[in-house]
């Protein structure tokens, strides 16, 4: 169950990172990660009314409170390093944040197998070149590294965070819901704060009406990241955080492959080894 349902959530989040990536060429994309984020919340808020899901908040929901928090600063500061490129040195060091849970696990006592170590070694390597690495000697501002690193981090203690933040199905529709609430609070914030300084929310010439035409795109990336953290939480409950974490992020490897069929991007030799690499990886650490 820990495997199948981290795979589910490495597919979730890499169509949701793809299809973000695509409409921040529309829209700027502090704007995506807050409407985004506010039809997941009006959705995960039907659900906890329906489920009656309130009943069970308790201590727990700081967790989620803490994934809200950190989760858009990680999510602005890879957007902000991607500007600052190369993406190709960006995008490899920004799934390095599979590190943060995977210690956690090894904190918290678990001991995998050497077959699953050897698993995440090789998956974390095969992540890492599906991404794209420049390997030529790219430029990088140290900027762009900083931000990239904070984000990593970012990413990976939402992981962390999140897992911790149920132990039940109709609490984790809860913890959701509260974490949705607290990215849009922030998010929004950043947003009010940006259009005061006279950055504007939309593309000049434009206005809402843009946003009702990329609805149901906004739509799908929202509640797509939502059920990724869900399947990632059910899986990390399941079974090992160390697998769960690296499992789940193969998510590059699923962008990779979607810009591919989509797009028509070629993948690039380093790319296609990186897939194949994290595919072995993943064989090693299921059957472990």
């Amino acid at each position: 169950m820990t495997a199948l349902f981290a795979l589910a959530t490495a597919v979730l989040w890499g169509l949701a990172d793809f299809g973000g990536g695509l409409l921040t060429r529309r829209i700027p994309a502090l704007t995506v990660v807050v409407v985004s984020q506010v039809v997941a919340v009006l959705v995960l808020g039907a659900v906890v009314l329906g489920t009656g899901a309130w009943h069970e908040a308790g201590p727990q929901l700081w967790f989620a409170v803490g994934a809200g928090l950190v989760g858009p600063v990680a999510m602005l500061s890879f957007y902000k390093a991607l500007a600052l490129g190369p993406m190709g040195v960006v995008s490899p060091l920004g799934s390095l944040g599979v590190v943060v849970p995977v210690t956690a696990g090894l904190m918290l006592g678990e001991r995998p197998g050497l077959g699953q170590f050897a698993g995440i070694a090789v998956a974390v390597v095969g992540i890492v070149l599906a991404g794209g690495p420049e390997l030529r000697g790219a430029p990088v501002q140290r900027q762009a590294v900083v931000l990239t690193l904070v984000a990593a981090f970012g990413f990976g203690a939402v992981m962390a965070l999140i897992a911790e933040a149920s132990t039940t199905v109709t609490g984790l529709f809860l913890a959701l819901f509260v974490q949705r609430v607290t990215n849009v609070t922030v998010g929004g914030a950043a947003l009010w704060a940006q259009t005061r300084r006279g950055i504007p929310a939309l593309p000049a010439g434009t206005g809402p009406r843009v946003l009702w035409g990329l609805l149901p795109a906004l739509a799908f990336v929202g509640l797509a990241d939502v059920a990724a953290n869900g399947t990632y939480s059910i899986a990390a409950q399941n079974g090992p955080v160390t697998m769960a974490a690296v499992l789940s992020s193969l998510y590059p490897v699923i962008t990779a492959l979607a810009a591919f069929a989509v797009l028509k991007e070629r993948l690039r030799t380093v790319q296609a080894a990186g897939a194949g690499l994290a595919l072995a990886g993943t064989v090693l650490l299921a059957a472990g």
